[in-house]
């Protein structure tokens, strides 16, 4: 299907009015096929753009060039000149914008109820609530009317509607993705997420969109999971707000884990939940008084009564008391980080409960709080996450969420795949290749030198012809990697992503006669890779005619390897 073809088939979904209330404002029909037909001549003139034809929705806290941007209140509306840097970063790679979502008003809320432009509702069950506060995000990409949709999240708002709705739902290290062009709700914890229905799909949309990081990665920041993680995960007795069914589920979560290769380790949640409770009952609710407090009080009345009520009663909130809420957070951040220990992710529920739009009109703000009871803390600990599908309870979609530290965001995104049994997506952060011939190849004894460091497989190489390999008598056994030009044979190996710091610190620990240098593949790049001294190699058997160091290893131990002994 064309992006033209893609488009006309969105419209003619909306013209039958699938779940109207999920849509603020759409672009005409006419300016998005227009789009589209630009976009397939740069195709057709051979740009490579990765995103080319994926249908994009915007929620409308996000500001989108020649769009109003409400936050879910049409006092608050205004006309912005150019796009957030999110939304342009995707279009600049090929998406195409369709309009903007629906949501709880100025992103205060995790049900989608709270909008004049009337309550989101789920998919599947129109009686229950889509989640919020990114909720006609999450229902476009549902639906299949949008690829991928953006949304922010501050308490879970890129999670819970993700969860509700079956899709996936990324959640960035706060400022890896550029809040610029985004209406705040609580500035220092918002984050821009994205939802698409494949872990795939939404790994590519958020490397597109944090390059270049809007918060710089640290050198050492992991580029994958390690091949067996250590994955915390709470008991029943820690999950006291679910249900037996929805707990049957999260045990099956994680046993789908376990069956994948993870190892599982309990873990104590107490310290977050005693900081997630913080995000709306202390002193980090003076942060959206601060975004549109003013606002509020300059036009009474213009709010849903529960957002009104939450945002203006943040207004009295004493200065010490947001500085002791931080410094509490802090000692809380602490006991929540010796809890979790040498875990590489922590898997939870979600949400606890997804409630009806009845029950949340009956206890706007009780039934809210209860639905934020796994996500809250996440932003406030500075954490990464993944929400994805993990099945059905009760007629409805269940959900789980894969946390992982601060920049450790391709550790979470990896242990998700193997909820999903998809492959691993590609990681957002980039990292430095390195190719390796022997010992620290797959399966080979120094590969955990690699994993370790969270360094990333990138593909099976070989070099250009114009090497040659020899058996090195070193401890583990090794082989040495000369160039020689003329007369050489094309080595087998495998190019790697490490961490910056970790290439340095190979560097500087590689034994003699190990050396790092610059290698020519089969495809004419360079790429930095193990070689040896000349020295080295003097005496030691020339296996080059193997092709390679696993098919060395892989001939009886009673023959000798071939060719020229040097």
């Amino acid at each position: 299907m064309t992006p033209q073809d893609r488009v006309r088939d969105a419209y003619a979904r909306l013209a039958r009015g699938e779940r109207h209330e999920a849509w603020i404002t759409l672009r005409a029909e006419a300016d998005v096929l227009a789009d589209a037909a630009a976009l397939e001549r740069r195709l057709a003139a051979g740009e490579r753009l990765p995103l080319a034809g994926s249908l994009l929705a915007v929620k409308d806290n996000i500001d989108v060039a020649g769009l109003p941007t409400t936050a879910g209140c049409p006092d608050y509306a205004y006309l912005p000149e150019r796009s957030a840097p999110a939304v342009q970063r995707l279009v600049d790679a090929g998406a195409l914008v369709l309009g903007k979502t629906n949501l709880d008003q100025f992103a205060t809320g995790l049900v989608g109820t709270r909008s004049p432009y009337g309550a989101v509702r789920d998919v599947r069950d129109p009686a229950r609530v889509s989640g919020g506060s990114s909720s006609g995000s999450a229902v476009a990409v549902a639906l299949g009317i949008a690829d991928l949709a953006l949304g922010t999240d501050t308490a879970g708002s890129g999670r819970v509607p993700a969860a509700f709705q079956g899709v996936v739902g990324v959640k960035p290290t706060r400022g890896l993705v550029p809040t610029d062009g985004v209406v705040p709700a609580c500035r220092s914890f918002d984050c821009v997420t994205v939802f698409a229905r494949t872990l795939t799909a939404a790994q590519q949309a958020m490397a597109v969109m944090s390059e270049p990081a809007g918060r710089p990665w640290p050198a050492d920041a992991p580029l994958a999971a390690p091949p067996a993680p250590v994955v915390a995960v709470p008991d029943r007795a820690e999950l006291a707000a679910m249900s037996a069914a929805w707990l049957d589920a999260f045990e099956q979560a994680a046993e789908t884990l376990a069956k994948a290769g993870a190892r599982l380790r309990p873990i104590r949640l107490a310290p977050f939940l005693a900081a997630a409770r913080l995000l709306y009952g202390g002193g980090f609710v003076a942060e959206r008084y601060a975004a549109v407090g003013a606002f509020l009080d300059g036009r009474p009345g213009s709010a849903d009564p529960t957002v009104a009520g939450i945002i203006t009663a943040a207004r009295d909130v004493p200065a010490h008391v947001l500085v002791a809420d931080t410094e509490r957070l802090e000692r809380l951040r602490e006991q929540a980080l010796a809890e979790w220990g040498d875990a590489d992710a922590l898997l939870l529920p979600t949400a606890p409960v997804h409630p009806t739009i009845a029950q949340v009109a009956a206890d706007p703000v009780g039934v809210n709080a209860l639905v934020g009871t796994y996500t809250n803390f996440c932003n406030l600990f500075d954490l990464a996450a993944v929400a994805v599908p993990a099945g059905e309870v009760e007629g409805g979609h269940f959900g789980v969420q894969v946390i992982a530290r601060g920049f450790a965001d391709a550790v979470a995104a990896d242990i998700a795949a193997l909820l999903l049994g998809e492959a691993p997506p590609a990681p957002s952060a980039g990292g430095l290749p390195l190719l390796v011939v022997g010992a620290h190849l797959t399966g080979q004894p120094l590969n955990g030198q690699l994993t370790s460091v969270g360094a990333r497989f990138v593909a099976q190489v070989r070099t250009a012809p114009e090497y040659r390999l020899h058996a090195l008598a070193t401890q583990p056994p090794k082989p040495g990697l000369l160039r020689v030009g003329s007369g050489g044979g094309s080595i087998e190996g495998e190019v790697w992503l490490l961490p910056p710091a970790a290439l340095g610190r190979f560097l500087a620990a590689l034994p003699e006669p190990m050396t790092l240098g610059k290698v020519r593949l089969a495809d004419g790049s360079l790429v930095t890779g193990f070689l040896c001294e000349p020295v080295a190699a003097q005496g030691a058997p020339d296996i080059t005619a193997y092709g390679g160091w696993a098919a060395y290893l892989c001939i009886p131990p009673q023959h000798s390897a071939p060719g020229n002994t040097m």
